[in-house]
């Protein structure tokens, strides 16, 4: 600052100016100069691994480097997000993981600080859930499953993947936004709680594309609505819950994207956003993401910024409005 003021010898400013300049866009210039590693807080095989991989593959190939993902699960991903938290500030160790939100919710104690502790980079995309149930049950509709909860308060139960797993919260949303009660029902994964559905002992869950479609298209399973903004591409025909009556609370937004330690440069972070959205929109990724019934959503750095912090309080609102206990 002294250096660069009025009085300096103009040599001396100049050249204290320009080595400023080069060693703050130096970083981002050279990144990434060695091999990434990309933490996902989950087991190998969760929807926030299949897609980190997936993204991380076609980084490797632009970038001629190695993007190792390592899985670190443990605690609700409270493990792995920590470790990333904690890591150098350098674009070398990224989180790669959608419910950050989620966690921060549910536990009362964390060693690190969700909002202050990272820097929300990219997402990779949204999963819109379907909210599936028998069709021994005989519910057609959204609407026939609400109105049963009605009639017979208390009635209902659905199934999800575990204690804080898109499947919960998203039940959750919906059994809040339509005003009825529902037991919560947990499995060790969405399988399970897919073929209690299918056995005709849950009444509803709401589950990924990729685990309810063919059952689905079999007939083994009725999709009743899609807890989504628009309808998606893998079905067409069925309703969102907001065309089937809802407010857009009910939507539960379930997404993973990349997050980087706090007090990451900026201009690491955009290099990083750059590269990752190349990655994102490259055709043999979409064709994937396709397949995996990822929708895109397509955001700037603080645009992902902002849509994060709002998912954060809508996850606190959540548990705090349904009576989730915090642990």
């Amino acid at each position: 600052m002294t250096v660069c003021g009025n009085h300096a010898p103009k040599a001396t400013l100049l050249l204290a100016c320009l080595a400023i300049a080069f060693s703050s866009s130096a970083p981002a210039q050279d990144w990434p100069s060695r091999n990434v590693t990309v933490v996902v807080p989950l087991a190998p095989g969760s929807a926030s691994d299949i897609m980190a991989r997936v993204v991380s593959d076609q980084l490797g190939r632009q970038l001629n480097r190695t993007f190792v993902v390592e899985n670190r699960p443990g605690a609700g991903g409270t493990i792995g997000a920590a470790a990333v938290a904690r890591a150098a500030p350098d674009g070398y160790t990224v989180l790669a993981y959608g419910a950050l939100a989620t966690a921060n919710a549910l536990y009362s104690k964390l060693s690190y600080d969700t909002l202050n502790d990272f820097v929300p980079v990219i997402a990779f995309g949204i999963q819109p859930l379907v909210i599936v149930s028998a069709p021994e049950k005989g519910y057609k509709t959204l609407g026939d499953l609400i109105a049963a909860g009605k009639a017979k308060p208390g009635s209902l139960n659905y199934s999800s993947a575990g204690v804080g797993s898109a499947s919960h919260f998203a039940g959750e949303r919906l059994r809040v936004s339509a005003g009825i009660e529902a037991q919560h029902i947990t499995y060790k994964g969405a399988a399970e709680a897919v073929t209690e559905v299918v056995a005709g002992r849950i009444d509803f869950s709401p589950q990924l594309p990729t685990t309810t479609l063919p059952l689905i298209n079999d007939g083994k399973l009725v999709a009743l609505a899609v807890s989504a903004h628009k309808r998606i591409a893998t079905l067409p025909n069925v309703p969102t819950v907001i065309e089937a009556g809802l407010k857009v609370d009910a939507v539960y937004p379930f997404y993973s994207g990349l997050f980087l330690p706090a007090k990451t440069p900026r201009a690491i972070v955009e290099q990083v956003h750059r590269e990752a959205a190349k990655a994102i929109q490259a055709p043999e990724v979409q064709a994937r993401f396709a397949k995996l019934g990822v929708e895109p959503l397509p955001m700037t750095i603080d645009e992902f910024a902002r849509f994060f912090r709002e998912d954060v309080a809508a996850a606190m609102a959540l548990v705090e409005t349904a009576k989730i206990p915090r642990q």
